[in-house]
């Protein structure tokens, strides 16, 4: 029974070759994995919360994002100690070793949600920047969306990801400059003499805020699923805690200081996406256009996951699949068919419930605070708590129930204000 269910597990998380990567490397991985979209959004949840509030949050968040990583870690340890015969690779793994079927079915329920949630906010945000970059055309948010939707669905068709790949470091950089420009126009003003810390809220009086500005700062820290691909993929995998550590306190304080900057520099004017709020030059254009052109080859990348799910499901009918399994081209000409209308179908679909959101800021606080609130906090406390049972000592219990407890709340409190609305 074990191994078909293995054999039917979704590899959801592609991981790269096993301990062949260096410290040099892993850090980069771990970098382009967790930095996204989500961080040009960092100023507009500081706006809401507060600088000081917003701070608290941001570090808050990213140190229990850290610990719930070093859980998955631990267990994935726990398993391999104790001699299980199937390796934990994946997060669904770690599920159905923790809670059998249900448990993979539910891991890789949330992580396809996840990655659904975050293919529409790449369209989202691609949408509102050409919306602002081509002002003068007067064409509709929605417009932009379905414009968009031919070009995905043909690199959706790519069979080889790692064509795509160079242009998520492209996008990265894209975001590295668009930081850059907004601390530029904070120093800027603050040498101006055009603002001053009494005109910016340190701690809002709206308590219904602090948990939208936490949902938004979950949602910053992507990646979380790539947690044991990493591990696994470094030489010296004794030596990850210390780098993730290293390199989760680097991105957190930039995160920290990013956020800080942007409010700063735009106070109550701050956008969802600060990139519009940036001045009308060359440059901010620019940095907004290669933004939306590695986004748009990034695309088929956050998809990937949820075509895989979808395949696994298609191959099974017998019309789609040859007799010899065996065969390195085994499915028919009507599977093919039929997986490329399945990938085009998939990019319609969340093109249109992109064409929905209301704006960028509220829609991914929404995301960070329900699926990436359980992904991140929930489950890595509750497999922890699950495979070392009377092991752990008190203090790690206690831990783990408020990691467990502080997560199912900040989901249920935080969906709650991003619907009713801040």
């Amino acid at each position: 029974m074990e191994q078909d269910t293995k054999s039917y597990a979704t590899p959801l998380l592609e991981s790269p070759p096993s301990g062949t990567a260096s410290r040099l490397q892993t850090l980069g991985n771990i970098i382009v994995s967790i930095v996204g979209t989500g961080v040009l959004g960092l100023p507009f949840a500081f706006r809401i919360a507060g600088w000081l509030a917003g701070s608290l949050g941001v570090a808050i968040v990213g140190l229990a994002s850290y610990y719930c990583m070093l859980l998955l870690v631990l267990c994935r340890e726990k398993l391999a100690a104790d001699g299980s015969p199937v390796e934990a690779k994946t997060y669904g793994d770690l599920g159905y070793r923790s809670y059998g079927t249900f448990g993979r079915y539910l891991s890789e329920f949330l992580i396809l949600i996840a990655q659904s949630g975050g293919s529409v906010a790449y369209l989202v945000f691609i949408g509102q920047n050409l919306q602002s970059i081509f002002q003068t055309h007067s064409l509709a948010f929605t417009s932009y969306i379905l414009l968009l939707v031919p070009i995905e669905i043909g690199l959706s068709w790519i069979g080889s990801l790692s064509a795509l790949a160079p242009f998520s470091i492209f996008a990265d950089i894209c975001n590295i400059l668009a930081m850059g420009i907004v601390v530029k126009e904070d120093i800027q003003q603050a040498v101006e003499g055009e603002f001053s810390f009494e005109q910016r809220t340190a701690f809002t009086s709206n308590l219904g805020g602090l948990p939208f500005a936490g949902g938004m700062a979950v949602f910053c820290f992507e990646g979380f699923g790539m947690t044991l691909a990493l591990e696994n993929s470094m030489q010296d995998r004794a030596k990850f805690p210390r780098l993730l550590a290293q390199t989760f306190g680097g991105i957190t304080l930039v995160y920290m200081l990013f956020g800080f900057s942007g409010y700063m520099a735009y106070g109550d004017e701050t956008r969802d996406i600060v990139t519009l709020n940036l001045p009308r030059n060359w440059s901010s254009l620019a940095v907004q256009v290669g933004l939306c052109l590695g986004l748009v080859f990034t695309f088929p990348i956050m998809v990937h996951p949820i075509n895989e799910i979808v395949e696994v499901k298609l191959k099974r009918i017998k019309y789609f699949y040859r007799q010899n399994r065996d065969s390195n081209d085994s499915l028919t000409r009507l599977g093919k068919i039929g997986i490329y209308i399945s990938r085009a179908v998939v990019v319609a679909v969340l093109a249109i419930l992109a064409s929905c959101v209301p704006a960028f800021g509220v829609f991914a606080s929404f995301v960070g605070s329900t699926v990436c609130a359980l992904i991140s906090f929930v489950l890595p406390a509750t497999f922890h708590l699950k495979l070392f049972g009377s092991s752990l000592h008190l203090w790690q219990k206690a831990l783990d129930s408020i990691v467990l407890f502080c997560g199912l709340f900040f989901a249920v409190y935080g969906t709650y204000n991003t619907i009713v609305g801040v």
